[in-house]
């Protein structure tokens, strides 16, 4: 259903063949790349991609290479009718309007939470990851307080910031 071809990328479902790379894409970018310093005991959802995101009522995906690398994640929990965005990761070599690769994993996020009529998405991204601040704001996603939360989910990194977005009304 999901499955885009962009410039010899696809946009895919996760699958499990992946798992090694997806886990290596996502702490690489945390720790080198944003310097959050998180492991991977610090968010066990990646070892488990499947039952955490997708036999909940979420979801997983993945941009991959003609050759099979994995350069791009972005997973949706779905809790109480709010989406929550989790794991939105593009490998530093596919970032950028003209790669398309973040429009490519957000596009199908949103196409998700419309159908399922989920009318606001959430999420939580480290205070000094600025390019990412600047690209949910130019998705309409607004800076709310910790308390302001609709609901509560679990989110590694405390010196977050949480947006929200309201759409569909």
């Amino acid at each position: 259903m999901y499955f885009q071809e962009s410039r010899k990328m696809k946009l895919i479902p996760y699958e499990s063949r992946y798992k090694n790379q997806v886990i290596a894409l996502i702490l690489y970018l945390q720790n080198y790349d944003n310097q959050v310093d998180l492991s991977l005991e610090e968010q066990p959802d990646m070892n488990v991609i499947e039952d955490y995101y997708m036999a909940t009522g979420g979801n997983f995906w993945l941009v991959v290479t003609e050759e099979g690398m994995v350069v791009g994640t972005i997973g949706l929990l779905v809790k109480e009718q709010v989406g929550v965005l989790k794991k939105f990761f593009v490998h530093q070599d596919f970032r950028g309007r003209e790669k398309g690769v973040s429009s490519l994993l957000y596009q199908a996020l949103v196409a998700d939470c419309q159908a399922k009529d989920v009318k606001i998405i959430v999420l939580d991204t480290p205070s000094k990851c600025y390019a990412a601040h600047r690209f949910y704001e130019k998705q309409g996603f607004q800076q709310i307080e910790k308390e302001d939360l609709l609901i509560r989910y679990d989110y590694p990194n405390r010196d977050s910031l949480i947006f929200m977005l309201e759409f569909g009304n």
